[in-house]
């Protein structure tokens, strides 16, 4: 059976636009599919931040690491299997501060991790997760996508960059923009996701 990895990672819980929209497409996929659905809310699972005991673990075979460092990897492990094991990955997130929810980045620096989603090469690294397709969602107050705000948006390209160094390639991306600028705006751009939602799980 296939499966989808839905990553959600806004704090504002059901208030969330990322977090509903994110699920919504998911769920298109899932029943289209007859997949498999893994949720992985990150303000559910609360990540550690890294430190020096998950570096040295994740520089050990797991046989030569102690009892702390086996417990420091032990969901980075888990978050690796799940990611690895989706055929399509779903991550919603918000833009604070022109990037993304620090929870999304610690998630990041738990499955980026050499030997098991990517390795190095003579030739440089090369990304282990290939074959697999992502979907972002990103919600934010203002207009990121294009115009005068573009370049302050550094969460669509620096989760490409990232999604590419694991071999994730195929990245498509549904903006819920513009909310802040009241309640018809707000209407316009929830409407226009939904579509876009229902033109991908139409086109899967």
């Amino acid at each position: 059976m296939s499966s989808i990895l839905l990553v959600t990672s806004s704090p504002r819980g059901s208030e969330s636009l990322s977090n509903a929209i994110a699920t919504e497409l998911a769920e298109k996929f899932a029943a289209s599919a007859g997949a498999k659905l893994v949720r992985r809310d990150l303000v559910e699972t609360q990540l550690d931040h890294v430190d020096g005991t998950f570096t040295a673990a994740i520089r050990k075979p797991a046989d030569d690491r102690t009892a702390e460092e086996s417990q420091a990897v032990a969901l980075s492990d888990k978050l690796v299997e799940e990611l690895m094991a989706a055929d399509t990955i779903v991550i919603g997130t918000g833009l604070i501060n022109f990037n993304i929810y620090s929870s999304l980045k610690s998630w990041i620096d738990h499955v980026a991790r050499a030997g098991l989603t990517f390795t190095y090469t003579e030739n440089g690294p090369v990304g282990l997760a290939k074959g697999k397709k992502a979907y972002l969602v990103l919600a934010a107050g203002g207009i990121y996508s294009s115009g005068p705000g573009a370049p302050m948006n550094h969460a669509e390209p620096y989760l490409k960059t990232v999604l590419g160094f694991l071999g994730i390639e195929l990245v498509e991306t549904v903006y819920v923009e513009g909310v802040a600028y009241g309640p018809e705006a707000a209407e316009k751009a929830v409407a226009a996701a939904h579509a876009k939602v229902a033109e991908l799980a139409l086109a899967a």
